[in-house]
């Protein structure tokens, strides 16, 4: 087994060397190392598991992990995208175009109407920010130009949408005061918005009212109040605050 995020030291990560934080937070470019050192390079197989957007094959550059060491190591990885969030709202489509298919099932991307889609149709738009820190929630132009295909290999269809389920936190992780305030201020380090828009008895509530309902909200926009967080977050970075502000 191997860890493919980044080795960051939390005690040495302080207001004071935050500003130092995005070269340790490198998520791609440490995946990307780990695989091409102890993977790629001595020809073992590994089964990676990560966020779909860490594995695409595109674009070809140093932010996505598998595109960037596929310039060395082409054809190597074989990427599977699911279909929880697959929008079944195209002309002409069943509210379920899956409703005949086995659970669970897998289908190759290249050559079929799913893999001609773009992106859009299997994954919420995501949240960006441009160089003005102007908080943007959509997918860019030119992803909507590429095809499915072009990122992925195969397609898993896991069962309805509707029925899918969140990771509900443990417990014992939830009750354990010590971890729960670290990992706040880990956040709140971050730039995390939940750190800086929610209060800890919020956050507490929070968790408690995912637990009582499990299901995935397939709708659900992001919230003014961390999209706000985000812009400011952007805004402090420019002007060298460091200093966290959380609640």
């Amino acid at each position: 087994m191997l860890a493919g995020d980044s080795p960051v030291d939390w005690d040495q990560l302080t207001t004071t060397t935050i500003a130092d934080a995005p070269k340790f937070f490198d998520r791609d470019g440490t995946i990307a190392s780990v695989m091409k050192k102890e993977v790629l390079s001595k020809h073992r197989k590994a089964l990676m598991l990560f966020g779909t957007f860490h594995l695409m094959h595109g674009p070809a550059d140093d932010a996505v992990a598998v595109a960037s060491y596929e310039k060395d190591y082409p054809n190597a990885t074989f990427v599977i995208a699911d279909l929880t969030f697959f929008r079944a709202d195209l002309k002409g489509l069943p509210r379920n175009p899956f409703d005949a298919w086995p659970v669970p099932s897998l289908v190759l991307a290249k050559g079929t109407w799913l893999g001609a889609l773009d992106i859009s149709h299997f994954f919420p738009a995501p949240i960006w920010l441009d160089k003005h820190c102007n908080v943007i929630n959509e997918f860019p132009k030119e992803d909507l130009q590429t095809p499915m295909a072009n990122l992925v290999d195969a397609l898993l269809y896991l069962g309805p949408p509707e029925l899918a389920l969140k990771e509900q936190m443990p417990a014992d992780i939830v009750l354990d005061a010590d971890y729960v305030k670290e990992l706040r201020r880990r956040e709140a380090l971050i730039g995390e918005p939940e750190a800086t828009t929610m209060t800890q008895k919020e956050q507490d509530e929070s968790i408690v009212k995912g637990a009582e309902n499990p299901m995935i909200d397939l709708l659900q926009r992001p919230d003014k109040k961390v999209i706000a967080a985000i812009a400011q977050s952007c805004l402090d970075h420019k002007k060298g605050s460091t200093t966290p502000k959380f609640k």
